[in-house]
């Protein structure tokens, strides 16, 4: 009865988690509304058209200042085109907005990394730990980025 209860009970934890990623790990969220701004900028970096992206992210962005989710999708779009002032920009939006936002805590680590910055990407990695208490692909993707980035500058 115990491992019953337990196991519904981190299913209730565990699912809204997974449907809410808003971007962040290996997996996009595609729990957006069908042929929205969003949705079409979603399919757009998954495609690798960057720019198309942001112009989408930046109207979603202004039809909804409140999104974490829409400002964490443009400030990836921003880095991957390589804007990553403006990404940071982004980044840091979506984390005013949701402070616990893996998502974004793992694409600005990213950014950091892009930036040179081993330190603040490791203490986004820090924030992902705690945010993380069961193991989450943000923080398992993050800390293969730093691997990978420490073994490149040796």
């Amino acid at each position: 009865m115990r491992s019953a209860l337990l196991a519904a009970c981190l299913s209730m934890i565990v699912a809204p988690a997974a449907l809410a990623n808003g971007g962040g790990g290996s997996t996009p969220a595609r729990n957006v509304a069908r042929g929205s701004d969003l949705e079409r900028a979603v399919a757009a970096i998954e495609r690798g058209s960057f720019q198309r992206a942001i112009g989408l992210l930046e109207t979603h962005t202004r039809r909804s200042p409140g999104d974490a989710d829409g400002w964490n999708w443009l400030g990836l779009a921003r880095r991957k085109a390589g804007a990553l002032d403006a990404a940071f920009i982004a980044y840091r939006r979506a984390l005013e907005l949701d402070p616990e936002h893996r998502g974004a805590h793992e694409y600005l680590g990213e950014a950091y990394l892009a930036a040179g910055d081993l330190a603040s990407a490791e203490k986004q990695l820090a924030i992902l730990d705690e945010l993380c208490w069961l193991p989450c692909e943000q923080f398992s993707d993050l800390k293969a980025a730093i691997v990978a980035y420490r073994a490149g500058r040796r």
